[in-house]
């Protein structure tokens, strides 16, 4: 690795893994690590619990506190978890960050993730809203696609390859 601070980012629909392999993936290299989830503001919360898909108005103020977080930990190596699902949040999400920065996409069949949500328990985001997050999701050309069908151990160990 370099010497300038390295940002790995995690992206992808509710439901892919993000938070259990960024964790995962955080403490094997010993990065610290921004849960995208946690940054949520009440209203955004309310809103999922209530089945209501978030707009992009919602979702700005929250990519805004994410890249804050990441601008705050600027000197730090850094594992982020966050649904980045269009161009544009992920433009925001990277606004002023000066590092290394490597993107991934977590991704899987519809299914696969709806049969995920509906067996997590206590949470805010239902399989109710995972058609909107499919409806929207660009996916980039620049970033390395990672198959959730694997284990998390696997998955950790291909983006560590990746690095």
């Amino acid at each position: 690795m370099t010497d300038m601070s390295k940002v790995i980012i995690l992206f992808g629909v509710s439901g892919c893994g993000k938070s259990l392999i960024g964790k995962k993936l955080s403490l094997d290299l010993k990065f610290k690590f921004i849960e995208g989830d946690d940054l949520h503001s009440n209203e955004n919360i309310e809103k999922m619990n209530n089945n209501i898909p978030l707009n992009d108005n919602d979702r700005e103020i929250w990519i805004k506190d994410i890249n804050t977080e990441i601008n705050r930990l600027k000197n730090e190596n850094v594992v982020v978890a966050c649904s980045a699902l269009k161009e544009a949040y992920r433009q925001a999400l990277i606004n002023g960050v000066d590092g290394d920065i490597d993107w991934f996409c977590l991704k899987g069949t519809f299914d696969l993730i709806k049969k995920r949500l509906d067996s997590r328990e206590d949470h805010f985001f239902k399989s109710d809203l995972l058609d909107s997050q499919f409806n929207i999701i660009e996916y980039p050309d620049y970033c390395k696609f990672i198959d959730i069908t694997q284990r998390p151990d696997i998955i950790v160990e291909k983006i560590k390859s990746e690095l």
